[in-house]
């Protein structure tokens, strides 16, 4: 908290130069500094909620980890209602929020750690056996599974540097990459590391090739579809979640952008999240995280190769910015995930831990086709509601969804998720996937 202004400096340099210089964007660098002072608490209590949820999962409990991360978002809502009229600046409500959120998660595991008897009092045993075999397998699992945020960060620092709204645009994308994230691939990955962690203890290799294939299949069946989704109905999607207030109709457009090149990638984060613990239950914590430092090189590179060609060249016919240059920082971070998936997947095959068998990439093709086919019915009934409206021809299909009000944005996009849903299971049914598919 002491150091927040350092820290600003670092994350948002572009801001700091701005504010050494003077210019229109030093402000961003002082609201940000000061918003870090009142949210950094936050890690300490959202540190003793993952452990607390990592002690419930191993006894089977599941359930009370996964709800918990609702009580922030529940803050962060009552933060933007309540205390937004309170401070000047309503960022600093929705600090609060943060801050707020933060300790409510930690409070509500309590009760349930001390009903199974886990609720003990802390004490330092720095060098105990057990404590230091856990620091040993924790540093490098750290950065191993944290590849993608290590990405976002890099991301970040260079869209500081980048027209007015760049960093806005890869947050937005960037909440809504996040979403079928942390609902599906966190919870597949949370499931699978204790269940390949048994069968690996009972020296079943068999039985941990399908659990991990399992693992695959299922993942996949979730995030191809989601990414097919995601990219058709990016506009129905922003309109409905993002765009009232100042959130204007060109701010939706660049977001959509950012949301296309983003999402690309969506399937291979979502798979890693399921391979990474292919390694982690065998104590092999140090490959993902070689892996992952290859990962943060390429997506560097990427953005070295992708960022100046956008911004200046390819969308502009003179050397002024042309304030494209993030979808070339979003697309960078898709490569990066296919880079790190990559190597995840040689790696447990070079080893024979697992690799994908001809029947899995043949289960794979159906989920490809059968997104592709629910893109295209997507595509005809998006366009069928758009042309409905009167004008629509005059207009861009961004400025056709900001006709609509919430309520009508948000039956739209209902009716349209539904359709891509049935869609989507009506094809896999065709093509003979059926429940025992998924079954270990």
């Amino acid at each position: 908290m002491l150091g927040s202004s350092i820290i600003t400096a670092v994350l948002g340099w572009g801001w700091f130069m701005d504010y050494i210089h003077e210019a229109p964007g030093g402000e961003k660098f002082l609201q940000a500094s000061f918003l870090l002072k009142i949210t950094f608490p936050y890690l300490f209590f959202i540190t003793l909620t993952a452990v607390s949820g990592a002690i419930l999962n191993t006894l089977g409990r599941f359930a009370i980890p996964a709800i918990t991360p609702c009580l922030l978002n529940i803050s962060m809502i009552g933060a933007c209602v309540f205390l937004s009229k309170v401070f000047a600046d309503p960022n600093e409500a929705l600090a609060y929020g943060v801050l707020i959120g933060g300790v409510l998660q930690f409070l509500l595991q309590i009760p349930f750690l001390y009903k199974l008897g886990c609720l003990v009092i802390p004490k330092f045993s720095w060098h105990s056996e057990g404590v230091t075999k856990i620091r040993n397998l924790m540093l490098p699992a750290i950065f191993g599974v944290s590849v993608s945020q290590v990405n976002l960060i890099i991301n970040t620092v260079l869209a500081s540097f980048l027209s007015t709204g760049a960093i806005s645009y890869l947050y937005y994308s960037d909440r809504l990459l996040e979403f079928p994230i942390g609902i599906f691939a966190v919870a597949i990955g949370t499931v699978i590391l204790p269940a390949l962690s048994k069968v690996k203890v009972n020296g079943n290799e068999e039985a941990y090739k399908n659990t991990l294939d399992w693992g695959v299949k299922t993942v996949l069946t979730l995030g191809i579809p989601a990414m097919f989704g995601m990219i058709m109905l990016r506009e129905p999607i922003i309109r409905v979640l993002f765009m009232r207030g100042e959130f204007s109709v060109d701010a939706a457009f660049h977001s959509s952008l950012s949301l296309i090149a983003s999402v690309l990638g969506l399937w291979a984060i979502m798979l890693s999240r399921v391979l990474i613990p292919g390694f982690n239950s065998r104590m092999d914590i140090k490959t993902p995280v070689r892996y992952g430092i290859i990962t943060v090189i390429a997506n560097i590179i990427f953005n070295l190769i992708l960022v100046y060609p956008l911004e200046y060249l390819i969308f502009t016919d003179n050397q002024q910015p042309s304030g494209y240059g993030y979808i070339g920082l979003a697309l960078s971070t898709a490569l990066a995930a296919f880079v790190n998936v990559s190597l995840l997947l040689h790696g447990l095959k070079q080893r024979g831990f697992y690799s994908i068998t001809k029947n899995t990439l043949f289960f794979i093709g159906k989920i490809v086709l059968s997104s592709i086919m629910m893109s295209v019915v997507l595509y005809f009934v998006a366009t069928f509601i758009l042309d409905s409206i009167e004008h629509a021809q005059e207009a861009t299909s961004m400025e056709v969804w900001s006709m609509f009000n919430t309520f009508e944005s948000l039956i739209c996009l209902a009716i349209l998720i539904f359709i891509g849903v049935v869609g989507y299971g009506v094809t896999m049914l065709a093509l003979g996937v059926r429940a025992k598919d998924y079954r270990v």
